[in-house]
């Protein structure tokens, strides 16, 4: 999760979120090197004196400050089409989520293990335990196995919501009437906090998303206990 001055990305927990780490910084070192280069350009115009009275036009400087454009656009267009295409891959889901936005919380339904429904509500201040995160922590979180492909269905009962986990590179639209579908893969076990990044109205950053990612077995037991209870 983030925490207090952290101005980067957080620490990812899915290849997914890895391949975007890699896409941001891959594109940030392209504008570092424009504002250099375009930076010195415009430092060496103020403290020159060249002048040339007859110069009416130059086809060669145009021709390359209109192709070099093109050829660094290119070079991030590829590697964003091809994040494009693997965030929209959903390969054989172990699990399936289905999750649905109301003001001002989330339900989801377990439906591959006899429809496990609950309702996720955030923890209101004066009832947080001593190690609880204040607007991030819910009374009922979302327990998933790890290294397991997870699919998840998003949709509202009332507004446009938005299921948003940063550290797992997910954020699905929540529209009624419509399901949209994405995939993740947690690779490390852990507690992983989202909100609702839509403003579907006042109170839609009180509308937290915890995922507790487990190893299959504890999984299993979990889904069990529920199963029995």
């Amino acid at each position: 999760m983030s925490t207090w001055a952290n101005l980067g990305l957080q620490d990812s927990a899915s290849p997914l979120m890895e391949q975007l780490i890699f896409f941001h910084d891959h594109a940030l070192l392209i504008l570092v090197m424009i504002t250099v280069l375009v930076g010195y350009l415009m430092f060496m115009l103020f403290f020159n004196s060249y002048i040339n009275r007859f110069l009416l036009h130059g086809q060669l400087i145009e021709m390359i400050w209109t192709i070099l454009p093109a050829i660094i656009l290119v070079f991030i267009a590829f590697p964003s089409l091809r994040l494009l295409y693997l965030l929209d891959e959903i390969n054989e889901p172990s699990v399936t989520l289905k999750s649905i936005g109301h003001q001002w919380y989330w339900s989801y339904e377990y439906s591959d293990f006899n429809d496990i429904e609950f309702s996720s509500y955030m923890i209101p201040t004066n009832e947080l335990e001593t190690d609880g995160f204040r607007l991030l922590d819910v009374d009922n979180r979302i327990v998933l196995p790890m290294n397991s492909q997870i699919r998840i269905l998003v949709t509202a009962a009332d507004v446009i919501h938005s299921w948003t986990i940063p550290a797992l590179g997910v954020k699905v639209d929540g529209t009624p009437g419509r399901l949209n579908q994405t995939n993740f893969f947690m690779n490390r076990p852990g507690l992983f906090y989202g909100q609702c990044s839509e403003i579907c109205g006042a109170n839609h950053s009180f509308m937290p998303i915890v995922i507790e990612s487990v190893p299959v077995n504890y999984f299993i037991n979990w889904i069990s206990k529920n199963l029995n209870s």
